[in-house]
């Protein structure tokens, strides 16, 4: 009472009427150019409900991956290289992380012509064969993949540096595409007395890692070695592992080979 009735809104065409779709600014209708792509074109979002693919794998930055990437753990490893006292060939090694569990092995060959060892997984799987080269200047190493000793399979090489310091020891490691060895790809070096070693890369101060020889009373009377090792993040364990079976080997002289 007293107010007048809401006035029905103007037809469409008179002053104050809604405009229609077409006019300037309304949105474009599905289709119009400026329209938002329907599902399955190009740049439309992915449907609800399914993931976006995942990029490819790729090694982490500075991943040192000789032997295979899967012996690469994004964190600091600590192994245990220990050599098996009163075995019936020489060069036998297990392997162990920081508790106790066995990661990898190293069997001597016995009663064999070539000197070789083999270093297996947990399971006895061969990963790589690392062999003496014999008639050489140099205390020379060969590691190939596998049980192969065919140089298709070849990894890398070993030797004792030509550069000789007193008390101490130092191995130059070539991969396979250095043909050349002007330049060593890695190097082992060893503190006075070869109670230490750090693995660099080439001839840079850069450290993949570190190993230190356990010297104890029962160790020395059976001739036992062990080693405490030290890999950095996104390195070959495995690859380390092999260099201190070698270095360990070369220091024993080629009287106790």
């Amino acid at each position: 009472m007293g107010y007048p009735p809401t006035a029905p809104p103007p037809p469409m065409g008179y002053p104050g009427a809604l405009p229609p779709m077409d006019y300037p600014g309304a949105p474009p209708p599905m289709g119009y150019p400026d329209a938002p792509p329907p599902m399955g074109y190009p740049g439309a979002p992915p449907p609800m409900g399914y993931p976006p693919s995942a990029p490819p794998p790729t090694l982490p930055a500075g991943c040192v991956a000789v032997v295979g990437q899967q012996y690469c753990a994004p964190y600091v490893v600590d192994l245990t290289v220990r050599k098996k006292a009163l075995s019936l060939s020489r060069g036998d090694f297990v392997v162990t992380d920081v508790n106790g569990a066995l990661l990898l092995k190293v069997q001597g060959k016995v009663f064999s012509i070539i000197d070789r060892r083999v270093l297996v997984d947990g399971t006895g799987n061969p990963i790589v064969t690392m062999r003496r080269k014999m008639m050489t200047v140099h205390d020379l190493w060969e590691v190939y993949r596998g049980e192969s000793m065919n140089s298709s399979d070849l990894l890398f090489s070993a030797k004792k540096s030509s550069f000789i310091q007193p008390l101490k020891t130092q191995l130059d490691v070539f991969l396979v595409p250095n043909t050349g060895e002007s330049v060593c790809d890695f190097k082992v070096k060893s503190g006075f007395f070869e109670r230490s070693y750090t693995i660099c890369i080439g001839e840079s101060n850069t450290i993949i890692a570190q190993m230190r020889r356990k010297y104890t009373v029962s160790n020395v009377l059976l001739g036992r070695d062990t080693f405490r090792v030290t890999v950095y993040p996104n390195i070959d364990y495995a690859f380390i592992v092999a260099l201190v079976v070698i270095l360990d080997e070369i220091n024993r002289g080629d009287d106790d080979l």
